[in-house]
Order: structure tokens, then C-alpha cells, then sequence
């Protein structure tokens, strides 16, 4: 090779080498680093038994729990049904109502001023305190658990839609008042838009939310019989005292709460990752 071709070789940047291989440990970081801590915990937790010898009926290993799980399964799952139905229907309930509100606080100022404290006082009473009314008033016992959980996923969609709406560019509502935008057009092409991040954030925590509301309203209801949720069996098995049965259907609702907040996250990685910048990948 002649000393231009050598000359007219690419030479590697050693930064750039530095910044992939820090991409690429990050990447795998990402999943491995939780996962080995969760098997640590576990680890622990079945060792603080086997070293203290604790009986099951005070806390149970993570065998006896998986144990537990795979044998109470039929029942275990009939209950994950009905609190995933009432924690789904309850999040619909609060998309629909809270982005709807939001869109009316947005045209109407004297609307959003009229009706935002009730939201605002729906959201700072803490729905254990007024689950009992909800109980006495609605006699549906599944519009009343589907209520209370409404009421605790509702505000997060409702103050972050709105807050997204009115987070518009002020040059560009000015620009389409100038070419003379009706107000739906510019709810449509720029206001949604712009709220669409400020949504899916609200989405994320109203996700988590009515799930929690779903099992506190199970608790205060005290459903029995076939309709009855996990938070029911959960109190059930405390009575009998069977413990790993307890720990089996907090396991069920932890994973239903992290799958409910990973497809919302997915979701929102789908549908911002081409243009918002919260999304976008790029080099630091």
C-alpha cells in the first residue's frame, strides 16, 4: 500500500469509539442491572427465612409464594380478571372525561374556572374517606368500585391535557389567527398535537392510579362471591391467615401495575419517538 492510500485510510475517531462502546454498556446496563437487583432481593429475602427459620405463616420464601401462586392460580386469576376490568374501564372512563374536560377548559376560561376546583377536590380527598359514601348512594356495586377508581386516575389525564393545550407557541397561534384558522382547526393541527406529550405523561401515572383505586375500593367494598377482586382475596387469606396466599396476590398486582405502566410507556415511545424531543435519541 503506497503512503497516499495509507493517508486516504478513515482514521477512527477515539471518542467516537468511547461514545459507542458507553452506548452499548448503557444498553445492556438497562436490563441486565435490573434484573440482577431483583434476583439479589430475592435471593435475600429466601435467605433472612432459611437463616432465621421463620415460619410460613409469618413470612413465606419466594418458593412457597410461586408455590402458592401455581397451585391458587384458578383463583388468583379469576380475581386478577375482575380488578383488570375494573382498572382498565376506570382508565377509558378517565381518557375520555379528562381529555374532554380539557378540551372544554381550553375554549371556555370561565368554564375551566367554573368546574377545575371540583377536580381539584376530587383529587386531594383521599378516596378511602369517601369510598363508603360512594357504596351507600350507588347501589350498582360495580359503577360504584368503578367510580372510586375513576375518581383517583382522573385528575392526572385532566391537568396534563390541559396544561399541554394551553402550552402552545404563541407565535404559532398567532400565525393561524392571521391566515384565519377556525378554532377546531387549531385544536386539531396545533393544539393536540402539542398536548399529545403532556397526555401520555398524565396516561402513565393515571395508569398506575387506577389500579390502586380499583383495590382500595375492593377493600372499603368487601366484595365476596364470584365477583370478588384480588384485594378481596388478599383480605381473605389474612383472616385464615394464609400469608404466602397474600404475598401471591400482591405479586399479581405489582406485575399488573408494571405491565399497565410498560405499555403505556411503549405507547408513548410509538408515538413521539419520530419528532418530540423527550423521545429522540441523540448524542450527548
Amino acid at each position: 500500500m503506497s503512503t497516499t492510500d495509507m493517508n486516504m485510510a478513515p482514521v477512527v475517531d477515539e471518542e467516537e469509539l468511547r461514545y459507542a462502546r458507553a452506548q452499548k454498556r448503557e444498553k445492556v446496563a438497562k436490563w441486565v442491572l435490573p434484573v440482577v437487583v431483583i434476583a439479589l432481593a430475592i435471593f435475600l429475602w429466601d435467605r433472612i427465612v432459611v437463616w432465621n427459620n421463620i415460619p410460613h405463616y409469618i413470612l413465606p420464601g419466594p418458593g412457597v409464594v410461586l408455590e402458592t401462586l401455581i397451585k391458587d392460580w384458578g383463583m388468583l386469576s379469576s380475581a386478577l380478571m375482575v380488578t383488570l376490568k375494573i382498572t382498565l374501564a376506570a382508565l377509558a372512563v378517565a381518557v375520555i372525561g379528562g381529555v374532554g374536560l380539557a378540551i372544554l377548559f381550553t375554549q371556555s376560561r370561565y368554564f375551566e374556572m367554573s368546574f377545575y376546583p371540583f377536580a381539584v377536590i376530587l383529587q386531594v380527598t383521599p378516596v378511602v374517606s369517601i369510598a363508603p359514601l360512594i357504596f351507600i348512594y350507588v347501589d350498582n356495586r360495580l359503577a360504584a368500585l368503578l367510580l372510586c377508581a375513576w375518581i383517583v386516575a382522573f385528575f392526572p389525564i385532566l391537568s396534563n391535557t390541559t396544561l399541554g393545550l394551553n402550552s402552545t407557541d404563541h407565535n404559532l397561534r398567532d400565525l393561524y389567527k392571521i391566515y384565519g384558522a377556525t378554532r377546531w382547526q387549531r385544536l386539531r393541527y396545533l393544539q393536540l398535537p402539542t398536548a399529545l406529550p403532556y397526555f401520555l405523561g398524565g396516561l402513565r401515572i393515571a395508569g398506575g392510579l387506577s389500579l390502586i383505586g380499583a383495590v382500595v375500593a375492593e377493600y372499603v367494598a368487601g366484595t365476596g362471591g364470584i365477583g370478588s377482586g384480588l384485594a378481596f382475596r388478599i383480605l381473605e387469606a389474612g383472616y385464615r391467615l394464609n400469608i404466602p396466599r397474600m404475598f401471591a396476590a400482591l405479586l399479581l398486582i405489582a406485575a399488573t401495575g408494571v405491565v399497565i405502566f410498560t405499555a403505556a410507556s411503549l405507547l408513548s415511545h410509538a408515538l413521539l419517538h419520530k419528532w418530540h424531543e423527550s423521545a429522540i435519541k441523540r448524542e450527548s
